[in-house]
């Protein structure tokens, strides 16, 4: 592109990436709460809410900061989310190195809130470079290249949480802190780098007025701009029933997701016994495997009839059986493939939900998607104290009974979808009956 710095494949790897390492905090954060927890004295209440709080700020942040874009480009939103990131792990690494263990007592609780809270922004960089990916491409690519983001940037949980127990085992917990540090720091310099805002936004900071530079944008190859306010948009879609049984949805498996890659680590250590380093294990196969089958179920509800909705309804109760299995066990052969399937269940029904979205509020796609993602997400900081709670009361049976919250939101959720299925069939039925054969809308 003349005079326009940077491409789109630029664009779309910069955003990955930075969307990738955004989540280095987080994956260091939950299974090191565990260690924070035995010298601190936590009970498990405390406990769920500090491996929680980073989906606090990742989720509830998604919304504004996704409508900063639409005013500014994605650039200066994603740069100050990721040294948010960077400020929370800077603070961690100080309190490895200096505090822990003999140092750290209950009294440090609220600075480990309000450090996870920071650390958290990282993950709020994926509504960012949703809209900063797609106003780079036309729209013809824009799937391809969005479901590249989505896809390679929800790894990270998995692969860190991987090779954390290595991490651990080799540079001990601080140690460890100055890695994952590194690696943020790295990623927030390749971003500062090689982000660059889509051609419209460039245009404009070069003075140009916003029919000027949109012209010209086009004919660079932008297809999509800013459009309305996001006060309207999100007002449009605040009234509609099908937004919030999708937000439902989103709250159980995306929230879930992310729920889960926290506290797994604390129920596989606590309630079986194991290893920090087959702890880490056992949830990296969770997170991998929901963030690689979400592709899968893309393409399954794309190929179906009424694809987001079957597709959903049919995850749920993958989901919901998993739920059930973890709930009733106490033998570790069998809360494996429970956990397996909660994986599977969940990673393809957070694909569904965003096929639904256009379909089911089509007056205001962004405004949707933006209370689905931005409310969904926060499932992953009501969770976990949630389940904590069944440990409290409960005692160590309770890291089991807890997975019961899983069973009742997959039970309402698959509801939601039952509904949203036969509300769409009824909409379109007298339409399919009145007009005839071979019309197509």
């Amino acid at each position: 592109m003349k005079g326009i710095e940077g491409t789109p494949k630029q664009a779309l790897w910069s955003a990955t990436l930075g969307f990738f390492v955004g989540f280095a905090a987080v994956a260091l954060f939950g299974p090191s709460a565990k260690l924070f927890q035995q010298v601190m004295g936590l009970g498990p209440l405390a406990m769920g809410f500090l491996v929680a709080i980073p989906a606090l700020s990742g989720s509830l942040l998604r919304i504004p900061f996704s409508a900063w874009v639409d005013t500014t480009g994605g650039r200066k939103p994603f740069l100050l989310l990721l040294s948010l990131s960077l400020a929370g792990m800077t603070g961690l690494t100080l309190v490895a190195r200096f505090l822990y263990p003999a140092h750290l007592s209950a009294a440090s609780y609220p600075l480990l809130m309000v450090l996870g809270v920071l650390c958290g922004c990282g993950i709020a960089t994926f509504s960012v470079g949703i809209s900063q990916v797609a106003y780079w491409f036309p729209q013809k690519q824009q799937g391809r290249a969005l479901a590249i983001f989505a896809g390679v940037g929800n790894l990270a949980p998995g692969i860190f949480t991987l090779i954390l127990p290595f991490a651990l085992a080799r540079f001990r917990l601080a140690g460890s802190y100055v890695l994952w540090l590194s690696i943020l720091a790295a990623g927030t310099l390749f971003y500062a780098i090689s982000g660059k805002n889509s051609p419209y936004f460039q245009l404009l900071k070069r003075g140009l007025a916003p029919a000027e530079a949109r012209a010209r944008a086009q004919g660079l190859g932008q297809d999509l701009f800013p459009a309305g306010s996001l006060k309207e948009t999100l007002q449009a879609s605040a009234r509609v029933w099908r937004t919030w049984a999708l937000v439902w949805i989103y709250f159980t498996t995306f929230g879930g997701f992310i729920a889960l890659t926290a506290w797994l680590p604390v129920y596989w250590t606590s309630f079986y016994g194991v290893s920090l380093l087959k702890a880490g294990m056992l949830t990296a196969v969770f997170s991998i495997l929901a963030s690689l089958i979400r592709v899968a179920g893309g393409v399954l509800s794309d190929q179906l009839r009424e694809g987001g909705e079957n597709t959903a309804i049919l995850a749920l109760l993958i989901t919901l059986v998993g739920a059930l299995v973890m709930t009733s066990s106490h033998q570790f052969e069998l809360s494996v493939p429970g956990e397996i399937l909660m994986a599977i269940g969940m990673g393809i029904c957070n694909a569904a939900v965003f096929k639904i979205v256009p379909q089911a509020v089509p007056q205001a796609v962004g405004g949707a998607a933006g209370w689905v993602g931005g409310l969904g997400a926060f499932g992953g900081f009501v969770i976990p104290p949630v389940m904590a709670f069944a440990v409290r009361n409960l005692g160590t049976s309770g890291y089991a009974i807890g997975f019961v919250t899983f069973v009742f939101l997959s039970l309402f959720s698959l509801s939601m979808a039952w509904i949203l299925k036969y509300a769409r069939e009824s909409a379109t039925q007298p339409t399919e009956q009145a007009e005839p054969a071979g019309v197509r809308r």
